[in-house]
């Protein structure tokens, strides 16, 4: 391997997929989040795999889905729990990307609820969850440095 003098070498980390510890990298974003809605979160769990699911649950009737390929989508509750795929009804994407920042949630739900800014009906797709190495898991693992700080 060739190195530039003065330049340390800096190893990344990847975690390996399908591990406990890749299942559980979306929930310390998440849980940023969560901690950003405050009282308007009723409940939240992480949903199946492929792809990776987070479901929250609002006050109200309405939750919130995250997916690692679509990023954030609100609408109203229809089923749903940790070993099956969240069902809304009325279901609006927030936009913003796949990692929209954990402050800006409460107003992208407002935006969506009322139909403006960056919410769609249609689904975005920023990547797939097959695409395992394509730097996602160090954007995750980037939530899990800032939470530890």
């Amino acid at each position: 391997m060739r190195r530039h003098k003065g330049v340390p070498a800096v190893g990344v980390k990847h975690v390996e997929p399908y591990t406990e510890e890749w299942r559980d990298q979306p929930c310390r974003y998440v849980g940023l989040v969560v901690e950003a809605l405050g009282d308007q979160v009723e409940s939240w769990w992480q949903g199946p795999c492929d792809p990776r699911t987070v479901t929250v649950r609002l006050t109200g009737g309405d939750a919130l889905v995250w997916d690692e390929e679509s990023g954030w989508r609100r609408g109203r509750y229809a089923s749903g729990d940790p070993a099956t795929p969240t069902v809304l009804t009325d279901d609006r994407y927030l936009g913003g990307g796949l990692l929209l920042s954990p402050e800006r949630v409460p107003s992208a739900i407002a935006d969506a609820r009322a139909g403006v800014g960056n919410s769609t009906a249609w689904r975005p797709c920023y990547r797939s969850y097959r695409h395992y190495r394509d730097g996602f898991d160090l954007a995750l693992d980037g939530y899990v440095a800032y939470v530890n700080a």
